[in-house]
């Protein structure tokens, strides 16, 4: 079942890899902002299913800061690519 999910998992990291870089240089669309929620979202829970929850409260952290209705704030563009950079590493880990 994991083979089956994991193009779409390693997908939505990608997309929250790049939204990251985007407040990073403070360039994140509106459409970014909720792409990356959704994909956190999605995330958290198909990690959740397959036991990685180190993975899902990741996911959920980058869901939270996402959420809001304004961007992050650009000094958070580090701490947005480190977790995503250890979702992916999780994910990686996983096969």
């Amino acid at each position: 079942m994991w083979a089956r999910f994991l193009p779409l998992i390693e997908e939505r990291g990608g997309l929250l890899e790049s939204a990251a870089a985007a407040v990073a240089a403070n360039r994140l669309s509106i459409e970014q902002q909720q792409a990356a929620c959704a994909a956190a979202h999605k995330l958290a829970g198909v990690l959740g299913t397959f036991g990685l929850t180190e993975g899902t409260v990741l996911a959920r952290e980058l869901e939270t800061m996402y959420s809001s209705q304004s961007p992050p704030d650009p000094a958070l563009g580090a701490r947005l690519i480190s977790i995503a950079a250890e979702l992916r590493s999780i994910v990686q880990n996983r096969k």
